[in-house]
């Protein structure tokens, strides 16, 4: 019995030792977060866009707001460069923002974009250097400085490559966005941006817009470049249909909504205050300046630096303001040349008017000139408004209304406002993002270049011409 009983005691032990030893065993086993943690121990870590600032997007756009100072033979294809530049810069960062998606498949004709390696990780502000560095060289062409724009290169990487501490990270990084920059300038090669070479046909039809000082029989050699810039690929498939508006139809009435729109011009000009004239000077953007679209890249680049978005968000405002500020320039050139009737579409500018209506009665109106110099296109509708109004509505989209922020581009800059008047251009504070369209727009007006009518109806156009972007671009899965 007592055999019995030791047997019995001896087997409790042994399964109990068992047990503890099966136990001490289940303990063992890694749990899934230690899974994936072994798994990726030499991989870095799996961190999504969201988690980093934006410093890089800042630093690149800082750089090509100075290549693009003072430069004034790229023209509009600054608006081009803010959207491929902002379109490789999301694609090179959305693997790592899972509520977004690809945006190829939306946009007109553009190609598939490489793929991220599966439980591969991804340093996404190096995929976002690497993505800027390559596509601002490639695009920028003659306007790339390297000494400023390879130097921004390799800082940066020097930097992130001591962040994450792990080479094969860093390499696997630096060569996605390679890939997807070098994807994104070839399908801009095919955007037709180099124009046709045919002729553009002008007539001297009283209310219309020709090249002045042009022989009639050399009209037919003038406007290759501006003149055909509306046949230019949108980035967005229907962007620009049906978003212009009606010309302003002609009359020499005084009572008519044209004569006076004209006259309101005229009047304005003999009347403007100092905050005016600044005004207008702001947003002259001339060749010495920022000209076409290209003040817009410092407007982002300050927009970025006060608002201090995440990765993923500075990333989603760079496409959406570069896809709408490239699209609404195609459809305002679109508006002012090509639109059916073409040759009768190109509006006069008001200093055409003044001169040749109110002229005959008034001396002042027949030496008249506006008060910054007349663009060589017709004045219908206005491109600073209608290049605003895209732009504003695009960010109200990402950062919402009512956000406050200043433009500094030209603080420092002394300008003649007439007269031996020199004054610093200084810093222009808005309340909101449509503050600012408002600001741009009407400056057309103050300096004499452009009816009310031609700014308002280009606010029209561009908020349309951005509203069909939105609606059309799903960036959200």
């Amino acid at each position: 019995m007592r055999k019995r009983i030791l047997n019995l005691l001896l087997l409790l032990a042994s399964t109990s030792i068992f047990l503890v030893s099966c136990q001490k065993e289940i303990e063992r086993q890694p749990v899934a977060s230690e899974e994936l943690s072994a798994r990726t121990a030499n991989r870095g870590h799996l961190k999504q866009t969201k988690t980093f600032s934006s410093d890089v997007v800042q630093q690149w756009l800082a750089v090509q707001t100075a290549m693009l100072y003072n430069r004034p033979s790229y023209g509009l294809q600054a608006n081009r460069w803010m959207a491929y530049c902002g379109v490789a810069l999301y694609e090179a960062v959305v693997p790592g923002m899972p509520a977004y998606q690809s945006l190829s498949g939306q946009l007109n004709e553009m190609p598939e974009m490489p793929k991220t390696e599966p439980g591969q990780a991804y340093h996404w502000p190096t995929c976002a250097n690497a993505a800027l560095a390559t596509i601002t060289e490639k695009i920028f062409g003659n306007h790339y400085i390297a000494s400023t724009g390879d130097k921004l290169r390799d800082d940066l990487n020097n930097a992130f490559q001591l962040q994450i501490g792990n080479d094969a990270t860093f390499i696997r990084s630096v060569e996605f966005g390679k890939q997807v920059a070098r994807k994104i300038f070839d399908w801009s090669l095919t955007d037709n941006s180099g124009w046709p070479a045919e002729p553009y046909t002008y007539s001297y039809q009283v209310g219309l817009w020709w090249p002045a000082n042009v022989p009639e029989d050399q009209l037919a050699t003038i406007g290759r470049g501006l003149a055909y810039w509306g046949l230019t690929r949108t980035i967005v498939p229907g962007s620009i249909d049906n978003t212009a508006s009606p010309k302003p139809v002609y009359s020499e009435d005084p009572g008519s909504p044209y004569y006076q729109d004209m006259l309101e011009v005229y009047n304005v000009s003999k009347t403007l205050d100092t905050d005016r004239k600044i005004q207008a000077k702001y947003y002259n953007d001339p060749g010495s300046r920022y000209p076409a679209g290209a003040h817009y890249f410092p407007i982002l680049k300050q927009m970025s630096e006060q608002l201090k978005p995440t990765l993923e968000i500075a990333a989603l405002a760079y496409a959406k303001a570069g896809m709408s500020l490239m699209d609404a320039s195609i459809g305002s050139f679109y508006a002012k040349f090509l639109k059916t009737p073409a040759v009768t579409n190109i509006t006069e500018r008001p200093n055409q008017f003044i001169k040749r209506v109110l002229g005959p009665a008034d001396p002042s109106a027949a030496n008249w000139a506006s008060y910054i110099p007349t663009p060589g296109h017709p004045d219908f509708p206005s491109n600073h408004a209608v290049f605003s109004s895209s732009f504003a509505y695009a960010l109200t989209t990402v950062f919402g209304d009512n956000v406050a922020f200043s433009n500094s581009a030209y603080a420092g800059i002394m300008e003649d406002l007439g007269g031996g008047q020199m004054v610093d251009l200084g810093t222009r504070h808005y309340s909101s993002f449509y503050d600012m369209r408002d600001d741009i727009a009407f400056s057309r007006l103050y300096g004499g270049i452009h009816t009310r009518y031609a700014c308002e109806e280009g606010i029209k156009q561009g908020r349309k011409t951005a509203t069909n972007i939105h609606s059309t671009v799903k960036f959200l899965k």
